[in-house]
């Protein structure tokens, strides 16, 4: 037997000690409180990965730097082939869950990186077979799902991690930290803009056409109801149907409200509102405008929060203040704010991040020099999950404590979305029960919460 692979009831002992210590509060049956994990931190940990193409190209490889990729599930067999070359050994799969039913003994780690509908799917099998899980955002497609997956995760106590990257930027922990520190004083207004989406939305489905030989087109509908190809569904555009992805909110608030989210505690909005260009609930609208409302929770008061997608922005009003470029005479002109941001506006002053992950830093309206503030650093995204998996901390972005209630919040907002299906209308104020999980006024909607699956898939 190689070195780095242990016994299955060592390896089992292995995987069930770390993520008790990782989770802080489940120990495995049998094993007493005090229990070390069997193994060295160095042991190898062997992944599987479900999709591979995209943002799966980077997480497969991150595993591969982090372990061994002895399986590897993608709906293309381009790169399936391209993991032949990467991941010497690895078994490939076209349907994930031929790869779960006959190789769940031989791995210990699962990312996935599918399009938003097979999220659940796929990362709910990884936890109920006892697999640390790292999942690409948003964590599901509909708020009950991210639910699931974090109920399954903290009961099952395995390192978890959604694919939200700038969670271990210094430069978004910093501004998070600033703010609740009190720099800004008492918060009561934030606002959060994106250029998405950029990608087709607004229309109808793509004429139907021959399904490529190199494409599972069955595994890749997977949970969604059954419809025919056409081209603009793989591998890109797919994040504009309802069916299948989250639109432009569901794409990037997991980034650009990630810093609000982690500053404020922004969880469980009692109402969210939208206005939209109109859509025929086939495909997300060209852009949005939602109106979140946050009642107050602990320390933290009551909160506005807007969200503007497709080239929304801001009042330019909220800028007064802020320094504009010089033109070529020396004189100042108007603020213009970056294509993506936050503006935080507090009693005290406001704070304002381009970008989408704060990444540019971010200034104060009164000009003044932030206070230096502490924050935790991390040693790098996916290395936080790893050193999870290893018996340390929970990563930031796990699923129960933080994933899914920033998931949850921002998928609501879809609700608020589907209700605003006639152009420039505010569509019906949807008031929340987050315990429940239901929207109280709009009993419509519930289907949107808990969506049904295709005979075959189940989460």
């Amino acid at each position: 037997m190689p070195r780095h692979v242990l016994p299955a009831a060592s390896r089992r002992t292995f995987i069930a000690t770390s993520s008790a210590v990782a989770a802080g509060y489940w120990v495995a049956p049998g094993l007493a409180e005090d229990a070390k994990p069997a193994t060295s931190a160095n042991e190898e940990i062997r992944f599987a990965c479900i999709g591979i193409g995209g943002k799966g190209q980077s997480d497969s490889a991150d595993a591969g730097r982090s372990g061994k990729v002895v399986a590897v599930a993608d709906v293309d067999s381009n790169q399936l082939k391209r993991a032949e070359k990467s991941f010497a050994g690895a078994k490939t799969y076209t349907d994930f869950r031929k790869m779960f039913a006959e190789m769940a003994g031989e791995f210990d780690a699962v990312t996935v990186s599918t399009p938003d509908h097979a999220h659940v799917i796929a990362a709910a099998e990884a936890l109920n077979l006892g697999k640390h899980c790292f999942c690409q955002k948003p964590l599901t497609r509909a708020i009950a799902e991210a639910r699931l997956l974090g109920d399954l995760a903290r009961g099952k106590g395995v390192a978890t991690q959604m694919g939200n990257q700038g969670t271990a930027a210094d430069s978004l922990r910093r501004a998070a930290a600033f703010i609740k520190s009190g720099g800004l004083g008492a918060v009561k207004e934030v606002h959060v803009w994106t250029n998405r989406p950029v990608w087709p939305q607004g229309g109808g489905r793509p004429a139907e056409a021959a399904v490529p030989q190199n494409l599972d087109w069955d595994s890749w509908v997977g949970p969604a109801p059954m419809r025919p190809y056409g081209a603009g569904y793989h591998p890109f555009a797919w994040r504009g149907f309802w069916d299948f992805g989250t639109g432009a909110l569901g794409d990037m608030a997991c980034h650009t409200f990630n810093m609000p989210f982690m500053a404020l505690n922004l969880r469980d909005p009692a109402s969210v509102q939208a206005t939209t260009s109109g859509h025929n609930k086939e495909t997300y609208p060209k852009w949005s405008i939602i109106d979140f409302a946050f009642p107050s929770l602990g320390e933290r008061a009551a909160v506005k929060v807007m969200w503007y997608d497709g080239g929304k922005l801001p009042e330019q009003t909220l800028f007064a203040g802020y320094p504009g470029d010089k033109d070529k005479n020396g004189q100042e002109k108007p603020f213009k704010a970056a294509s993506s941001g936050v503006l935080v506006i507090g009693e005290k002053d406001t704070l304002y991040a381009p970008g989408d992950y704060c990444e540019k830093g971010f200034t104060l309206k009164s000009g003044g020099k932030p206070a230096d503030v502490e924050f935790e650093k991390s040693p790098g995204h996916f290395q936080e999950w790893i050193r999870a998996i290893k018996g340390g901390p929970a990563a930031r972005s796990n699923f129960p404590d933080y994933a899914g209630p920033l998931t949850e919040t921002i998928l609501l907002g879809n609700l608020a979305v589907w209700a605003a299906d006639a152009p420039e209308t505010a569509g019906k104020k949807v008031e929340w029960d987050p315990k429940s999980l239901v929207a109280t006024n709009a009993p419509e909607l519930a289907e949107i919460v808990r969506p049904k699956y295709r005979e075959g898939w189940k989460a």
